[in-house]
């Protein structure tokens, strides 16, 4: 391919949308432009790099005996309805575009495909002699995101590969699920990036384990942490450690009541209490207020209480808000802090004047939930959008605590009223019996729990991959059955394994760019090699060059021609710009057959002759082909 001829428009200036280095970079190459928010063209040069990833997925899925399939991205609503989670994607996390036909009958874009495949399992799948199956895709999937960003990190369409594996027992989905996690670690390495397994939480999609891919980077939107010695690796949303140990509170063993009360004007927050009275941030209860909000029109007061030293994992609270109300109540929609706001724009009959915010301790009582601005108090709730559940509001707290708040014997906590804290209170003294729970965010520096010996350790990462076990949830929902060896139908087991194409361009690009653009790796570089003639004014340049990109490609190596009339100045910067691997210089030296070989990772160069170049190249390509993938 000439470059004349390939539509490359480039940028000297970062675009003022873009945020981080591979997307900066993306736009100034001319691989991307922008349409709208979170939606892009994906131009010539990146559609080559999308093609080689989309290839290297084909080649392992199949290597693992998996079929390629595609599925419909127009999804009726039905079957969303059937598993639970059309509420939950179209009203509370909203991130499926969802619309009505001319016949009055909802769909949705597909975000992704568990419904589709079940169903399509249900009906073709009757036998315990066809299991196991794995189908898969790569497809354009579409997602409403809040706030589109970064790029093809965060966009509202993708490109993304989804399998799908059913199972006659659990112990078959395990030995899938162990391939699957293989023929990814694979697929990173054939692609040159560096990637880390690491334990997460399963989300919307829910199942009994999952695991991400994460390719290392500081743009990366997730904090991993890891055990130094390679035993351990999660998620945030996942992670567990062992807490600091708190600091005893003076007299704390002679507490046994309430409390008693200090006067803390104008003190509501941790650090104001602690910088007026001495306390340590691990000896105070803090109290947060929230609204869960669930498809049937519940809507749940949670008082949550964390030792004052610990941050809420937001993943892990909806889990155990989950776990208790979801069977009865369908999908949770969101947790949000209970404020006046939320009290107007879901109209509850609720008045929250009655309520010390700064000040609440783990007693406050049901009753301030009784207080009614319209004097119905005890009423059932406010009123729902027309073809919505009525909300119904209940009128006391589910009390959850995270273990390093339950496990102090005597602790500070809000008294329940302004300016106004206890000290030395206790649980058995509030009257209450609070289950320990992991609601707590690990942090870098946490004791390890396989080795408390050891801490974690933080580094930022990007999800390119996810795999589940999802157990039955789906084929129970959706009535995907079979018949076993003893002839009794029951469900399928099943997993759902995806890969983020686009995605994975981008944090290729985030983990290998330098100050002068983007570093392919070879095995995913939309071309392999460029030929730049310096001088197109110099015939002997010209001619040189001409046959080199001739016989580069007869050798089947993928080969751009620089042949525009532009400075060599402009040239150089533009191959640097996009990051082609090998870059072959025809100038000064061509009378004398003699040409620059530069390699775009690290800048190496070195003169050579002409008649060698091919050999030397096949054999630093092909090492980037079949290697780590990058060919240096």
């Amino acid at each position: 391919m000439r470059v004349s001829r390939l539509l490359l428009v480039t940028l000297r200036d970062d675009p003022a949308e873009a945020e981080i280095t591979s997307h900066k970079l993306l736009l100034r190459a001319g691989y991307i432009r922008r349409i709208s928010s979170g939606i892009y063209a994906y131009l010539p040069l990146l559609w080559r790099v999308l093609q080689k990833i989309s290839t290297i997925v084909r080649q392992e899925m199949d290597a693992t005996g998996a079929l390629e399939t595609l599925l419909p991205q127009l999804q009726p609503a039905d079957l969303w309805q059937r598993s639970g989670r059309w509420a939950g994607y179209t009203d509370g996390e909203g991130i499926m575009f969802h619309l009505t036909d001319r016949q009055g009958r909802e769909l949705g874009l597909g975000p992704t495909h568990e419904e589709v495949i079940t169903t399509l399992a249900a009906e073709l799948l009757r036998s315990y002699r066809q299991l196991p199956v794995n189908l898969y895709q790569i497809q354009t999937k579409f997602r409403d995101e809040i706030r589109p960003r970064f790029g093809l990190m965060r966009g509202r369409e993708f490109i993304m590969k989804d399998a799908y594996s059913f199972h006659a027992d659990e112990d078959s989905l395990r030995q899938t699920y162990a391939a699957m996690d293989q023929a990814y670690r694979r697929i990173f390495q054939r692609c040159g990036l560096r990637a880390v397994a690491v334990e997460a939480d399963s989300g919307a999609i829910g199942g009994s384990a999952s695991q991400e891919f994460m390719v290392t980077a500081e743009a990366g939107e997730d904090l991993i942490l890891t055990s130094a010695d390679g035993c351990y690796a999660a998620n945030q949303e996942r992670a567990v450690s062992l807490p600091p140990a708190a600091v005893p509170l003076p007299g704390g063993s002679r507490a046994a009541g309430a409390g008693e009360q200090l006067s803390t004007p104008n003190q509501s927050t941790i650090e104001q209490l602690c910088s007026a009275h001495g306390f340590d941030a691990s000896q105070l209860v803090k109290v947060l207020l929230l609204l869960a909000r669930f498809a049937d029109g519940l809507r749940q007061p949670l008082l949550v209480s964390l030792r004052g030293d610990q941050q809420l994992n937001e993943v892990k609270l909806a889990n155990a808000v989950s776990a208790q109300l979801a069977t009865e109540h369908g999908a949770l929609l969101s947790i949000d802090p209970l404020t006046a706001d939320l009290v107007r724009s879901e109209k509850l009959p609720l008045d929250l004047g009655a309520i010390s915010f700064g000040y609440l301790g783990p007693d406050l009582a049901d009753a301030v939930l009784a207080h009614d601005p319209t004097s119905q108090a005890g009423a059932a709730g406010g009123a729902a959008l027309p073809g919505t559940p009525p909300i119904r509001l209940v009128r006391s707290f589910l009390r959850l605590a995270d273990s390093t708040a339950a496990g102090l014997e005597a602790f500070v906590c809000g008294g329940n009223a302004s300016d106004s804290h206890r000290v030395g209170a206790s649980w058995k003294g509030l009257a209450l019996r609070p289950e320990p729970l992991d609601l707590r965010a690990a942090q870098s520096g946490d004791r390890c729990l396989h080795d408390p010996d050891q801490c974690l350790q933080s580094a930022r990462g990007i999800e390119v991959g996810h795999i589940f076990q999802l157990g039955r949830k789906y084929s129970e929902a959706l009535d995907a059955r079979f018949t076993n060896e003893s002839g009794v139908d029951e469900a399928l087991w099943m997993g759902c394994y995806g890969i983020g194409v686009s995605r994975l361009a981008q944090a290729a690009v985030e983990q290998h760019h330098d100050r002068d653009g983007i570093c392919w790796p070879v095995a995913i570089a939309p071309y392999e090699v460029i030929v730049v003639i310096a001088n197109t004014q110099e015939t002997v340049q010209v001619e040189l060059a001409e046959a080199l990109y001739g016989e580069l490609s007869a050798a089947g190596l993928e080969v751009l021609l620089d042949d525009r009339a532009e400075r060599a100045g402009v040239k150089f910067k533009d191959a640097d710009l996009i990051g082609i691997p090998w870059r072959v210089v025809v100038g000064r030296g061509a009378a004398a057959g003699q040409v620059e070989l530069v390699c775009r990772a690290g800048g190496a160069k070195r003169e050579l002759d002409a008649s060698a170049v091919r050999e030397v190249l096949e054999l630093e390509i092909g090492r980037g082909r079949m290697g780590d993938g990058l060919g240096t």
